[in-house]
């Protein structure tokens, strides 16, 4: 699309949740401006559409604008005039019903950490739960899923607010069953809901199940089968 008052450029604004777009609309939203990291620079003056987003939110919040500068780079940065004659109350409001929590407006969202060796699995996975635009996890949950290596698995819950984990058991470094009796002996997370998927067959289900795991799933993956059983486990966590 180009630039242009009949023609906005539409930006994807993706907060990390919702205490980070509260904060950015103290300090610049509702004073009608901000920043925006771009793909591409546009030219001052366009029109754009900004579509301001965070993991949980039920429906983007549109706001509307001119570009005033430019700062050019591999990534430049927009800074943005909003449009705020016919957007200023409708925002506030939206702010403050995000603010509230309103389950209308924001989901509870899951912090899933995903310890998977196979690239294209964990990105199966990783779209599977965090589509919340599809309400994969139905209409009042929400997910955010991190992949990584068993050390930063252990580092997450440790130090992190971790709602659920699933790891595959065969690990090339510290293998599943481990990391999962790290979990619930050396970190004392008993609670914390674990699935544990593998190819291995019998022998990894009972290696991860005597480990500590609520579940077991054979590869390759149904992942409507792990999508429901991290809304039930959770659900249970939280209940």
């Amino acid at each position: 699309m180009s630039g242009g008052e009949r023609d906005p450029v539409v930006l994807y604004v993706d907060y990390d949740d919702a205490d980070d777009l509260i904060a950015d609309y103290a300090e610049n939203l509702s004073r009608g401006a901000t920043c925006v990291a771009s793909s591409r620079a546009l030219p001052e003056g366009a029109s754009v559409q900004l579509l301001l987003s965070f993991p949980g939110l039920v429906a983007p919040i549109l706001v509307e604008g001119l570009v005033r500068w430019v700062r050019p780079g591999d990534e430049p940065t927009l800074g943005i005039e909003l449009d705020m004659s016919a957007s200023r109350d409708d925002l506030a409001a939206a702010i403050a019903r995000i603010r509230d929590r309103d389950p209308a407006v924001v989901k509870r969202v899951a912090n899933v950490v995903v310890v998977e060796g196979n690239p294209q699995v964990a990105e199966l996975i990783r779209h599977s739960l965090g589509d919340a635009a599809r309400g994969a996890l139905g209409p009042d949950l929400a997910a955010t899923i991190r992949t990584c290596d068993e050390h930063e698995a252990l580092a997450l819950v440790r130090d992190t607010r971790v709602d659920a984990l699933i790891v595959d058991v065969y690990r090339p470094v510290v293998d599943g069953a481990r990391l999962i009796g790290a979990v619930r002996k050396d970190l004392r997370r008993p609670e914390l809901p674990i699935i544990a998927v593998s190819a291995g067959g019998d022998a990894a289900r009972a290696a991860a199940l005597r480990a500590g795991a609520d579940i077991f799933f054979d590869k390759p993956l149904r992942l409507s089968e792990v999508v429901q059983a991290i809304r039930a486990l959770v659900n249970r966590k939280s209940g």
